[in-house]
């Protein structure tokens, strides 16, 4: 049984940002959008290789812009770029991130994605694990997830002092995306 998000904070708004290779319109927008209420946001009009982060970025800041509580739900790439939004805005009060694809400075990245080198490029934020984000950050991470690297994960939640949850799952958490919104409820009434 989902928990609708008035029954947790009232006026409280959700906004989904998805991953790579998704939109707003996927699994986990819909199921989010249904379920909790949440807006999806839409961070770009081209195919996936043609993204340019700091417009994703911007697209994301002019829709949270007049919400002085945001709270953010990233997947993947989402999460990332939740995350990296959370550092500019301090009007993000709460992260919930998706397997985010945190990208330590140092990290070799060789093979990791099919995304562009560009991109992978201009996601190296040191920021994410030099800065603490003035945000509560939650993490849910799947445990076999074979797309980003466990110890990105856990250098990031270290460097931001983040909850880990651990689900028995993979990266786009196919055993697990129906109980999301149950879960995400429980995360927003802590």
């Amino acid at each position: 049984m989902f928990l609708m998000l008035d029954d947790i904070s009232g006026n409280v708004m959700l906004y989904y940002i998805h991953g790579y290779r998704s939109s707003p319109d996927g699994d986990k927008g819909r199921l989010f959008g249904d379920a909790l209420n949440a807006k999806a946001i839409k961070y770009r009009d081209c195919e996936p290789d043609e993204l340019v982060i700091s417009n994703c970025l911007e697209r994301i800041a002019n829709e949270i812009k007049d919400d002085k509580d945001a709270i953010l739900i990233g997947s993947s790439l989402g999460g990332f770029l939740a995350a990296s939004t959370a550092v500019n805005h301090s009007n993000v009060k709460k992260l919930i991130l998706l397997n985010p694809a945190v990208i330590p400075p140092s990290a070799n990245v060789i093979n990791f994605s099919d995304a562009p080198t560009r991109i992978i490029d201009e996601m190296r934020d040191e920021r994410l694990f030099e800065n603490k984000i003035d945000a509560e950050i939650t993490i849910l991470m799947g445990t076999e997830d074979d797309v980003i690297p466990l110890e990105w994960i856990l250098k990031f939640a270290k460097a931001q002092e983040a909850t880990i949850r651990l689900l028995k799952d993979d990266h786009r958490f196919t055993y697990n995306l129906r109980r999301l919104p149950d879960i995400i409820s429980e995360i927003l009434k802590e």
